[in-house]
């Protein structure tokens, strides 16, 4: 049996899961809603630790909790082009943009390419957008000069 076939048991410690945990969650995550997840929760799992895993769910077109780990994915990326971000971060992110670029689907593609301009733009950092979901509820490939979109 798969990990994804695997039932969920629930966290330890919801605010800091482990990898195996938020895997099993997110192919069952109606175990434990979204709104039952402690505040920030998208902010608390965009982290070193959990990108990985992160990545390789929003990778997985059959992963029920996909677009919550892509909306994850482009919280560590907004984190990652701060000017007091780590180089191992920056490092990080840019090899996450280059398998997605490679191994991803459409919407790993959009993401790949939002994230390289926004690591050659970083001013271009839209809050609602990047951290609040903005663009995965409305996926597109920003432009350098592209107008924000207001939902």
């Amino acid at each position: 049996m798969t990990l994804q076939e695997a039932s969920f048991r629930g966290f330890a410690n919801p605010v800091d899961p482990t990898a195996d945990e938020l895997r099993a969650w997110a192919y069952h995550p109606n175990a434990v809603p979204l709104e039952q997840m402690p505040p920030d929760w998208d902010l608390l799992l965009s982290t070193d630790d959990l990108v990985g895993t992160l990545f390789d769910l929003a990778m997985d077109r059959s992963c029920p909790a996909r677009r919550f780990a892509q909306h994850c994915l482009y919280i560590y990326a907004a984190d990652g082009v701060r000017q007091n971000a780590t180089g191992h971060r920056k490092r990080k992110l840019r090899k996450l943009v280059e398998r997605a670029d490679q191994w991803g689907d459409e919407t790993m593609h959009i993401w790949a390419h939002n994230c390289r301009v926004l690591m050659s733009r970083p001013e271009l950092l839209d809050y609602e957008e990047w951290c609040e979901g903005g663009l995965v509820r409305h996926p597109r490939r920003i432009g350098l000069f592209q107008p924000r979109r207001h939902d």
